[in-house]
Protein backbone atom coordinates (compact mmCIF):
# COMPACT_ATOMS: atom_id res chain seq x y z
CA UNK A 1 0.00 0.00 0.00
CA UNK A 2 3.18 2.31 0.68
CA UNK A 3 3.88 2.16 -3.13
CA UNK A 4 0.63 3.04 -3.91
CA UNK A 5 0.10 6.27 -1.64
CA UNK A 6 3.62 7.15 -2.54
CA UNK A 7 2.55 7.14 -6.33
CA UNK A 8 -0.08 9.00 -5.74
CA UNK A 9 1.63 11.88 -3.72
CA UNK A 10 4.33 11.80 -6.18
CA UNK A 11 1.48 12.50 -9.40
CA UNK A 12 -0.47 15.12 -7.15
CA UNK A 13 -0.93 17.91 -9.96
CA UNK A 14 -3.61 19.70 -7.13
CA UNK A 15 -6.31 20.08 -9.43
CA UNK A 16 -8.69 18.99 -7.49
CA UNK A 17 -9.49 15.42 -8.67
CA UNK A 18 -11.34 12.41 -6.76
CA UNK A 19 -8.30 11.19 -6.37
CA UNK A 20 -7.28 13.94 -4.51
CA UNK A 21 -9.68 15.19 -2.72
CA UNK A 22 -9.88 12.05 -0.93
CA UNK A 23 -6.15 12.04 -0.09
CA UNK A 24 -6.91 15.66 1.12
CA UNK A 25 -9.89 14.19 2.98
CA UNK A 26 -7.64 11.96 5.01
CA UNK A 27 -5.14 14.42 5.63
CA UNK A 28 -7.29 16.85 6.51
CA UNK A 29 -9.45 14.87 8.90
CA UNK A 30 -6.48 12.97 10.24
CA UNK A 31 -4.58 15.74 10.99
CA UNK A 32 -1.28 14.51 8.88
CA UNK A 33 0.52 14.89 6.04
CA UNK A 34 2.34 12.06 3.99
CA UNK A 35 2.24 8.63 4.53
CA UNK A 36 5.21 7.89 6.44
CA UNK A 37 5.95 12.04 6.96
CA UNK A 38 5.83 15.16 5.31
CA UNK A 39 9.21 14.22 3.68
CA UNK A 40 6.85 12.34 1.06
CA UNK A 41 5.56 15.30 -0.42
CA UNK A 42 9.36 16.00 -1.56
CA UNK A 43 9.00 13.60 -4.24
CA UNK A 44 6.09 15.52 -6.18
CA UNK A 45 6.83 17.17 -9.42
CA UNK A 46 5.00 20.31 -8.85
CA UNK A 47 6.76 21.07 -5.45
CA UNK A 48 10.43 19.58 -6.54
CA UNK A 49 9.51 21.82 -10.32
CA UNK A 50 8.41 25.13 -8.73
CA UNK A 51 10.32 28.10 -8.13
CA UNK A 52 8.23 28.89 -4.85
CA UNK A 53 8.62 26.84 -1.88
CA UNK A 54 5.08 24.97 -1.89
CA UNK A 55 3.36 22.35 0.41
CA UNK A 56 -0.03 20.61 0.37
CA UNK A 57 -2.65 23.28 2.02
CA UNK A 58 -4.34 19.68 3.20
CA UNK A 59 -1.75 19.21 5.45
CA UNK A 60 -1.19 22.74 6.88
CA UNK A 61 -1.26 22.60 10.50
CA UNK A 62 -3.65 25.67 11.99
CA UNK A 63 -1.94 26.23 14.75
CA UNK A 64 1.33 26.80 13.27
CA UNK A 65 -0.12 29.35 11.03
CA UNK A 66 -0.65 32.79 11.64
CA UNK A 67 -3.82 35.12 10.27
CA UNK A 68 -6.58 33.54 7.74
CA UNK A 69 -6.25 29.88 6.80
CA UNK A 70 -6.01 29.03 3.39
CA UNK A 71 -7.17 26.56 0.73
CA UNK A 72 -8.19 23.22 2.14
CA UNK A 73 -6.86 21.66 -1.31
CA UNK A 74 -3.94 22.22 -3.53
CA UNK A 75 -0.86 23.44 -2.83
CA UNK A 76 0.07 26.68 -0.54
CA UNK A 77 3.09 28.89 -0.56
CA UNK A 78 5.34 28.66 1.81
CA UNK A 79 6.75 31.70 4.05
CA UNK A 80 9.60 29.70 4.83
CA UNK A 81 11.72 26.50 4.25
CA UNK A 82 9.85 25.20 6.70
CA UNK A 83 6.76 24.06 6.02
CA UNK A 84 3.48 24.52 8.84
CA UNK A 85 2.44 21.06 8.42
CA UNK A 86 1.93 18.22 10.49
CA UNK A 87 4.80 15.88 11.06
CA UNK A 88 3.40 12.99 11.73
CA UNK A 89 2.54 10.71 8.54
CA UNK A 90 -0.77 9.29 7.94
CA UNK A 91 -0.12 5.40 8.07
CA UNK A 92 -0.78 5.15 11.39
CA UNK A 93 -3.72 6.95 11.68
CA UNK A 94 -5.50 5.34 8.88
CA UNK A 95 -4.08 1.87 10.58
CA UNK A 96 -5.66 2.77 13.79
CA UNK A 97 -9.16 3.87 12.06
CA UNK A 98 -9.20 0.49 9.87
CA UNK A 99 -8.63 -1.17 13.27
CA UNK A 100 -11.72 0.64 15.12
CA UNK A 101 -13.35 -0.02 11.75
CA UNK A 102 -13.01 -3.88 11.40
CA UNK A 103 -16.48 -5.12 12.59
CA UNK A 104 -17.99 -2.53 10.56
CA UNK A 105 -16.02 -3.35 7.32
CA UNK A 106 -16.14 -7.09 7.71
CA UNK A 107 -19.90 -6.70 8.60
CA UNK A 108 -20.87 -5.37 5.59
CA UNK A 109 -18.26 -7.76 3.53
CA UNK A 110 -20.60 -11.10 5.41
CA UNK A 111 -23.56 -8.93 4.30
CA UNK A 112 -23.29 -8.54 0.56
CA UNK A 113 -21.77 -12.45 0.58
CA UNK A 114 -24.86 -13.70 2.49
CA UNK A 115 -27.19 -11.26 0.03
CA UNK A 116 -25.15 -12.57 -3.41
CA UNK A 117 -25.35 -16.61 -1.95
CA UNK A 118 -29.11 -16.05 -1.38
CA UNK A 119 -29.04 -14.75 -4.91
CA UNK A 120 -27.25 -17.66 -6.29
CA UNK A 121 -29.61 -20.40 -4.39
CA UNK A 122 -33.06 -18.91 -5.42
CA UNK A 123 -31.63 -18.44 -9.00
CA UNK A 124 -30.37 -22.19 -8.62
CA UNK A 125 -34.16 -23.20 -7.48
CA UNK A 126 -35.63 -20.89 -10.53
CA UNK A 127 -33.27 -22.94 -12.61
CA UNK A 128 -34.13 -26.54 -11.33
CA UNK A 129 -38.27 -25.49 -11.31
CA UNK A 130 -38.25 -25.16 -15.23
CA UNK A 131 -39.48 -28.33 -16.81
CA UNK A 132 -37.91 -29.02 -20.18
CA UNK A 133 -39.94 -28.72 -22.80
CA UNK A 134 -40.31 -31.94 -25.64
CA UNK A 135 -39.82 -30.12 -28.84
CA UNK A 136 -40.09 -33.43 -30.49
CA UNK A 137 -43.91 -32.83 -30.70
CA UNK A 138 -43.54 -29.25 -32.25
CA UNK A 139 -45.01 -29.29 -36.11
CA UNK A 140 -41.98 -28.20 -38.54
CA UNK A 141 -42.60 -26.29 -41.46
Amino acid sequence: MSNIVTQILNNYPGKNSTTEQAWDYVQRTMECCGWSGRMDWQGNAVVVNSSQLLFPCSCQNASLVEGNSSSDSGFCEAQSLDWPVYDRGCNSSVESWLFANVGVILGVCLGVAVIELLGMILSIGLCKGIHTEEYTKVPKY
